[in-house]
């Protein structure tokens, strides 16, 4: 089981730094969790992950139980041992792809058909089954099976899937076997603030152990993500972490983090790397941009990371638009050490008790 300690409150916000302490491994708080989806963070090695601060990667319980399945990750070791990273593993439910891959899926009482992306089969996920598949992958912290709703919804379709949510958590909490891994009910609720409390109230009296905000990052307006964020966040256990799932920008995780989120993921810094988009200190550049084809600097001259210490952007622009395999990884190994940095930055802001000054903005 995991242990969670808010070791500190700021001052000028609602952030506070906290450690998770988890089977393998603590985790200091708050913190960014780089998507393994297939067992593996794209185009980054678990050395990698380790030498730029990543103490936590999540790993996705629909893609693993397609490919190469959870009974077979089970007996060769379980998703640590299978992937060689023996630090904390967070798993998803699966729920996401039932609101991602909708087309797909047809979500009953008692759990989701759908046919899978890559062959056409067809499959069955319940509540149960999600433990099921989620326990046998062995990560630390595992998610209850949940239904996002699509944005917009009106209220009593949000209404309808929330509560769906909460008796799938009851299903998911009862299921439960592993005295080694922890399970985190999720909150939805849509853009609707009534609707917010009303789940907030439903699954915080479960009593997980920890808890995620779900259902947001999906189509919204920012300042609705923002509202959402910080209203359902300050209904949540103060002493329990907070886990905002697939937000977001590093704006996004400045200030939500300054709401009191713990925990973070998100595909953008491997899938923006993969596109020439990098983040630098206050915003971004597209690499593919002619204006990189004969500049002899680092991507950011402020970065720690491999890639900006041996390489210039004019060598990097012509990796990239040459196609070549490298420009994959030395962009990605950029992006996740600059959001490692980042999360680094706001827990040192916390932890002196100063008002968060660096800021973030899109450019380029």
């Amino acid at each position: 089981m995991i242990k969670f300690e808010v070791l500190k409150k700021h001052s000028h916000s609602s952030a506070r730094l906290g450690v998770l302490t988890t089977p393998h491994g603590k985790i200091n708080t708050p913190c960014f969790m780089p998507v393994g989806t297939q067992a593996t963070v794209k185009a980054l090695t678990p050395e990698n992950l380790e030498s730029m601060g990543a103490q936590i990667i999540l790993g996705n319980t629909y893609h693993l139980y397609l490919r190469p399945g959870h009974e077979l990750i089970q007996s060769l070791g379980g998703l640590h041992k299978f992937m060689n990273w023996h630090h904390p593993i967070l798993t998803d439910s699966g729920g996401y792809q039932v609101f991602s891959m909708n087309k797909l899926t047809k979500v009953t009482e008692e759990g989701v058909k759908f046919k899978s992306h890559i062959d056409g089969s067809s499959h069955f996920i319940s509540p149960e089954k999600a433990i099921e598949i989620q326990q046998a992958l062995g990560a630390d912290i595992i998610m209850a099976f949940d239904e996002p709703t699509p944005y917009p919804s009106d209220i009593p379709t949000t209404q309808k899937s929330l509560q769906l949510t909460t008796r799938w958590a009851k299903r998911c909490k009862d299921a439960m076997k592993s005295e080694n891994q922890s399970l985190f009910g999720i909150v939805q609720g849509g853009m609707h603030p009534s609707l917010r409390k009303e789940s907030t109230e439903q699954i915080t009296s479960l009593d997980f152990p920890g808890y995620a905000i779900g259902g947001l990052s999906v189509g919204e307006e920012k300042h609705l993500m923002n509202d959402m964020t910080e209203l359902t966040a300050s209904l949540l256990p103060e002493l329990k972490p907070r886990y905002l799932m697939g937000v977001g920008t590093p704006e996004n995780l400045l200030t939500c983090s300054s709401m009191g989120v713990d925990m973070f993921d998100c595909v953008m810094p491997t899938r923006n790397a993969r596109n020439g988009y990098l983040f630098v200190t206050g915003g971004k550049i597209n690499i593919r941009n002619s204006q990189h084809q004969r500049d002899p600097d680092p991507i950011d001259p402020n970065c720690p990371c491999y890639t900006c210490k041996n390489f210039s952007r004019a060598y990097l622009r012509h990796l990239i638009m040459a196609g070549e395999i490298l420009a994959l990884h030395l962009l990605t190994l950029h992006n996740s050490t600059f959001y490692q940095t980042w999360m680094k930055s706001i827990r040192q802001a916390i932890e002196k008790d100063i008002p968060f000054s660096f800021t973030w903005s899109a450019s380029e």
